[in-house]
């Protein structure tokens, strides 16, 4: 996948379909998942408390307890759908081998009779490495 546009499409099918294990392998190494307490205002997870701000031994952790069957949260199991906007990219640097990209999406999530609604926006660091790109920062906003 030589766009990132392309990756971060692949990446929310991932989720939609529960293959947990591969979405976290997109994650560089040093990756973070962050989803800011005050929204697009917030400039960093340090200065002030976030919804969640996880590194990937934080995620793989969330991963496990949502495979395990006793996990009462998941009875019945989420279905989740990501509608997304077209990917801009905020940032190109060629230098660093990073790129910004910014997606506006809609979250459909929906366990047993109920059903959420989110919108928000995404904005992922992407990094390139040799097999391709992954994420060094996601967040939700």
């Amino acid at each position: 996948m030589t766009d990132p546009r392309d990756f971060v499409a692949h990446e929310a099918a991932l989720l939609d379909e529960r293959r947990f294990d591969d979405w976290l392998a997109l994650f560089t190494e040093d990756g973070h998942y962050w989803v800011p307490l005050q929204g697009a205002a917030q400039a960093d997870p340090f200065s002030h408390n976030s919804i969640a701000y996880e590194d990937r031994l934080l995620l793989a952790l969330r991963i496990e307890r949502l495979k395990n069957p006793r996990a009462h949260s998941q009875h019945p199991a989420s279905h989740c759908q990501h509608v997304l906007q077209r990917s801009r990219v905020e940032r190109d640097d060629d230098g660093s081998g990073e790129v910004l990209l910014h997606t506006p999406f809609i979250y459909v999530e929906s366990r047993g009779e109920q059903q959420h609604l989110l919108a928000g926006s995404y904005r992922h660091l992407l990094a390139r490495t040799a097999s391709g790109w992954a994420i060094r920062q996601k967040r939700v906003d």
